[in-house]
C-alpha cells in the first residue's frame, strides 16, 4: 500500500516518564523499534519518524530500519507540531498519512493493517479505530487536508480536524483495546511489560 505512508511521532521529552521512553526495553527490543517492526509487518508504504528530544540516541537505535526521518525543532510546543513536521516531509507519492505515536508499541500489525484497509475500502479522508465508543490510534488523514493541518491551532491538536469534517470520517470498530493505550508513565510501562510476561508470548499480533 505504497500510497499510504506512516508518520511515527517520536519527538517528545518523556517528562512524565522521567527517562527517554522511546529507548526503553520492550519485548526484546526498544519501544521505538517495536513500533517500527509493527508498521513494517503491516506492509504500509514509507515510514517517516519525527524526531525531537533525544534525536541522536533514537537515530542510533533505529539505524537498521529502512525509514526516513525529520527533525521537529518546535517539539516542545506539542504533538501537533510533530504531525506538521511529518506532513511537510512526506514523499511526494503519499496520498494519506497513517499517524502513530511512538509510545504505542502495543498496537500490532493486525490492527494497523485493519485500519489501513478500512481507509482503502471506505474512501473516507479521515479513518480511526474505535474501541467501546472511544477513538484511538492509528489515525489516517488524507493529504487533501495537508494545508488545513498546517493551519490548526496547537492548543486544539489534530483531533479538531475530525470535528471540522464529520462527513468524511470512517470509524473502524475494533475489539482491540490497545488502540487506546499509550506509555506516558513508569506505571504504564510496567503494566505493558506485565501483560507480555503474563501472556507468555509476543502480543504484537
Amino acid at each position: 500500500m505504497r500510497e499510504l505512508c506512516a508518520i511515527v511521532l517520536a519527538a517528545g521529552e518523556s517528562r512524565r516518564m522521567g527517562s527517554p521512553k522511546m529507548l526503553l526495553p520492550f519485548n526484546g527490543m526498544t519501544v521505538i523499534e517495536q513500533v517500527l517492526t509493527n508498521i513494517q509487518a503491516a506492509d504500509t508504504g514509507d515510514i517517516l519518524v519525527v524526531l525531537g528530544s533525544g534525536r541522536d540516541e533514537i537515530i542510533r537505535a533505529i539505524t537498521k530500519y529502512p525509514v526516513i526521518h525529520c527533525y521537529n525543532k518546535n517539539y516542545k510546543s506539542g504533538m501537533l507540531s510533530s504531525v506538521q513536521c511529518g506532513f511537510a516531509s512526506l514523499p511526494d507519492h503519499c496520498r494519506a498519512a497513517l499517524i502513530l505515536p511512538g509510545d504505542q508499541p502495543m498496537i500490532g500489525p493486525r490492527e494497523i493493517s485493519r485500519v489501513a484497509h478500512a481507509w482503502k475500502e471506505s474512501g473516507k479522508g479521515i479513518v480511526m479505530p474505535v474501541f467501546n465508543g472511544r477513538r484511538g490510534h492509528p489515525l489516517i488523514v488524507d493529504l487533501k487536508y495537508r494545508t488545513e493541518v498546517f493551519s490548526l491551532d496547537g492548543m486544539q491538536g489534530l483531533r479538531v480536524l475530525a470535528d471540522l469534517h464529520p462527513d468524511d470520517i470512517y470509524e473502524a470498530e475494533t475489539d482491540d483495546p490497545s488502540v487506546l493505550r499509550d506509555i506516558d508513565t513508569r506505571e504504564d510501562y510496567l503494566n505493558e511489560i506485565n501483560l507480555i510476561e503474563r501472556d507468555g508470548r509476543d502480543n504484537q499480533v
